[in-house]
């Protein structure tokens, strides 16, 4: 699934094609891809929607209109193309028609992708946790965050309604290059450890988003595929010499999830 820099990484494709554009229509080829709505539902007010503006808000991309906003999760395999004459992909489950005669496709494989109508970002929010890379999420914050709760860090990070955006690949670097095992226990760790670990994920995030995110198995935009694969330190290399220690990494299962860890690395806290 892609995570925060991916979506950014879309995001920031999509906002000098779409803003200023309006919406003709909608046509829908997989049924179930509008979760909550239907295409007249959009044009309540207007025939055609201006798009004021493209912005992520944890894994979602967000097309603000007028009076609603449109929230795409790509979920596995989601991608979203501008294409005016080509043929549609073959795996295509929606086309919005623009006034350029434009279309944004939203193109899934596995067909778990969706959009959403929503008036504005309440639902989000109140589901969705701080985002990692906004003004607030200060050092403090994220302490409080992680000693307040008795959990498994790994899981903890996961969790989309404590903090948004983070998925399997990033929370295992950030553990990496913070040298926390991702069994430890969230309110174990050291005050100084969280310092190290705040500044990681932000770093870490920021590094993908400029390499355009990571391409694992299926992610691309507009046929580029993610860069930041090539500057992954743990996260898919089991057998792979660290890079600090030289220790080879190893694969666990933590919290239902394939997750690398480097044993000597990365110390494991569970009491204070």
């Amino acid at each position: 699934m892609p995570e925060l820099p991916e979506v950014q990484t879309v995001v920031n494709h999509l906002k000098s094609q779409l803003i200023g554009r309006r919406i003709l229509n909608i046509e829908i080829i997989w049924p179930k891809v509008l979760d909550n709505f239907k295409p007249e539902e959009l044009f309540t007010y207007k025939s055609n929607l201006k798009v004021n503006d493209v912005f992520r808000r944890a894994k979602f991309i967000i097309i603000q209109l007028d009076f609603y906003i449109l929230a795409i999760h790509l979920r596995m395999t989601g991608k979203l193309h501008i294409i005016k004459d080509e043929p549609f992909p073959k795996h295509t489950s929606s086309v919005i028609n623009l006034d350029n005669n434009y279309k944004l496709i939203f193109e899934d494989v596995r067909k778990f992708g969706r959009i959403y109508l929503y008036r504005n970002l309440d639902v989000i929010n109140s589901k969705y946790g701080i985002e990692p890379l906004s003004n607030s999420f200060s050092s403090k914050l994220f302490q409080d965050l992680i000693l307040t709760k008795k959990r498994n860090i790994k899981g903890l990070l996961l969790d989309q309604s404590i903090i948004s955006g983070l998925g399997n690949i990033y929370v295992d670097e950030s553990l990496w290059m913070s040298g926390i095992h991702p069994n430890s226990i969230s309110c174990s760790i050291s005050k100084l450890k969280l310092k190290r670990l705040h500044e990681s994920i932000i770093s870490i995030l920021q590094e993908a988003i400029a390499s355009k995110g990571t391409t694992i198995i299926d992610f691309s935009v507009n046929g580029e595929s993610g860069r930041y694969s090539s500057q992954l330190r743990v996260y898919g290399k089991k057998g792979h010499q660290c890079l600090n220690c030289k220790n080879n990494i190893i694969k666990l299962r933590v919290c239902g999830r394939g997750t690398y860890v480097c044993k000597k690395c990365q110390k494991i806290y569970t009491k204070r």
